[in-house]
């Protein structure tokens, strides 16, 4: 359905875990584990973007493709519009996949269900959620909540995006996840963009596009992949990733 470039940015900048991307898990690299669950994905050509030498070399030593980008972008869509200027100077792909190098235990049909959105043309971007099940997360801020219409089962329109437990009243609520797939016209009107009053605000990139009035759809999917921040992340992760799961 679509020519798709799936993008995995990765630095070493990380505060509460120095050295994330290279954190090990039964033997190899976290970041090498979320590239075998990209390519797994199957949905086209896949490569760490990154601008550590260090991460660039285990993808490699992996038998993963690397390309390097400049240090100092604000953030991983900006990172990944450079590196696919790199690898594909022509514009042959059509949709860049952004998927977060600290996600090792994201489920490959996961990265498929996001490019879904994008068979209507009038969609810009497309992202990724979960129904809400623990009632803890309705009301904890670092679990963000997409709020949208839906416009077929499985799939909604995204109004907005907030910590802020939303919307009100009796009904489902939905734990946003960031992973996105973009139109390559719109990555790059993206990362043009400067960013915006509730983007700041809420410090949530994704608002930049809406509040430009760019067109998010989100395609709702089972499980929440274990984001890695912390070292009690990485320590679940290594008991849910087996050793056969490399």
């Amino acid at each position: 359905m679509h020519r798709a470039l799936v993008l995995i940015p990765a630095r070493m900048a990380a505060t509460r875990l120095p050295g994330k991307p290279l954190a090990d898990i039964h033997g190899e690299p976290m970041i090498v584990h979320v590239w075998r669950r990209a390519v797994e994905a199957g949905i086209g050509r896949v490569a760490v973007a990154t601008d550590s030498a260090e991460i660039a070399a285990a993808v490699r030593a992996a038998g993963g493709e690397a390309v390097m980008t400049r240090a100092g972008h604000e953030n991983g869509s900006a990172r990944i519009n450079e590196a696919v200027e790199h690898l594909d100077p022509d514009g042959a792909v059509d949709v860049v996949v952004n998927v977060q190098g600290d996600l090792p235990t994201i489920d490959p049909a996961a990265i498929r269900a996001a490019l879904a959105p994008l068979a209507d043309p009038v969609v810009d971007i497309a992202t990724l959620a979960v129904l809400i099940s623990r009632e803890e997360e309705r009301t904890d801020p670092n679990v963000v909540k997409v709020v949208g219409s839906e416009i077929t089962p499985g799939r909604l329109r995204a109004l907005y995006f907030t910590r802020a437990t939303a919307p009100w009243g009796e009904g489902p609520l939905f734990h946003h996840i960031g992973l996105y797939a973009y139109r390559r016209s719109a990555l790059a009107r993206y990362v043009a963009l400067p960013p915006s009053p509730l983007e700041k605000r809420e410090k949530l990139e994704q608002l930049r596009a809406l509040e430009a009035g760019m067109r998010i759809d989100v395609a709702l999917v089972e499980t929440v992949p274990l984001g890695v921040d912390a070292p009690a992340d990485l320590e679940r992760a290594r008991a849910l990733l087996t050793p056969q799961q490399r």
